[in-house]
């Protein structure tokens, strides 16, 4: 009997064909990635609010514009301070029986990367009013604005998240509002943090590193070290709410252009500032300040370059901290 002619026997050999290979291609690997790839330490699941979020970023095209993926070469180092590892999505678990969860590493960056945003970018104010309005922090944005996510409201409850928005970009009377969903987008985005690797796994090395710049001068502690460049770490932890001119956005941040705080010849309130945040003039209208230096894990070394820039730029004109002095009020806080 030819093996074409019975159809038992036929559609049974296919069959256990097809799920011989499924088992070997599709299923053996999958279980052997999650064994080898498990989450790391320090990461958690999205909460509810998050995980809504997420569905909100996918919903609203984010996907189309930003990546979540740090990958190993030099020039992605300032969207995270290692390249991405399989690891990163592990907690990438499926969202039912039928549905997968979907992992939004992007292919296109015409936005910035947000795998590290929820610590490159802390302040739940500066993300609120990005998503109002784009330009009122960043001038050149050509990111959509997301005004649906709001709503105005003469007499504001005491539950409302009222967004500080500048005169310049307002819409309708009263307060700018944001929605439960603007809250719920913004908490995914704040959940997005790279975790550092278990102690002993050696970190992945960014690939085509250009030689450091910046001036070289003995360094406080050891000679011939680079100078590191405040004003490109400025960029990186300051400038989106305090502006690249250091005039800040009138009725959200405040400008560290002539602030007595950045010209004071005693540092100590400056660093207390950035550790610790600030909240003390939101009566003013300005939005709290979250403890960049803490959440960022900046070292002396990064505090001091960033101050000595505020405190030499756009028109500042104050002396020079030097090292040993920021390490000495970092120990007594």
């Amino acid at each position: 009997m030819k093996l074409h002619d019975n159809h038992r026997t036929l559609f049974g050999l296919a069959t256990a064909l097809f799920v011989t290979l499924t088992l070997l291609v599709a299923i053996i690997p999958a279980l052997n990635n999650q064994r080898n790839n498990a989450p790391l330490p320090g990461t958690r699941q999205l909460t509810s609010d998050e995980f809504a979020g997420k569905q909100l970023f996918i919903a609203n095209g984010c996907v189309a514009c930003h990546t979540q993926q740090v990958r190993k070469v030099a020039m992605d180092k300032g969207w995270g301070p290692r390249p991405s590892i399989a690891a990163d999505y592990a907690r990438n678990g499926r969202t039912d029986l039928w549905r997968n969860t979907a992992t939004l590493m992007g292919t296109g960056r015409t936005g910035p990367d947000l795998t590290n945003v929820g610590n490159r970018q802390p302040s739940i104010e500066w993300h609120l009013l990005h998503l109002y309005n784009p330009r009122a922090v960043v001038a050149d944005s050509v990111m959509p604005a997301y005004p649906w996510l709001f709503e105005n409201k003469r007499l504001p409850g005491a539950n409302d998240k009222v967004v500080s928005v500048p005169d310049a970009f307002t819409r309708g009377d009263g307060e700018i509002v944001a929605t439960p969903e603007a809250l719920q987008l913004v908490a995914y985005l704040q959940s997005l943090k790279q975790v550092a690797l278990p102690d002993g796994t050696p970190t992945p090395e960014f690939l085509y590193q250009r030689p450091a710049t910046g001036d070289s001068t003995p360094g406080d502690d050891a000679g011939g070290l680079i100078k590191l460049d405040g004003g490109a770490l400025y960029t990186t932890y300051c400038q989106s709410c305090h502006q690249a001119n250091g005039e800040g956005l009138k009725g959200a941040f405040p400008p560290l252009k002539g602030s007595p705080i950045v010209l004071d010849g005693n540092p100590a309130r400056l660093i207390d500032i950035i550790m610790k945040g600030y909240d003390a003039r939101v009566s003013e209208g300005y939005a709290i300040m979250p403890p960049i230096g803490t959440m960022s894990g900046l070292t002396a070394e990064e505090i001091q370059a960033i101050i000595n820039h505020e405190r030499s730029s756009w028109g500042n004109d104050a002396p020079a901290v030097p090292l040993d002095e920021v390490k000495k009020l970092l120990q007594t806080d």
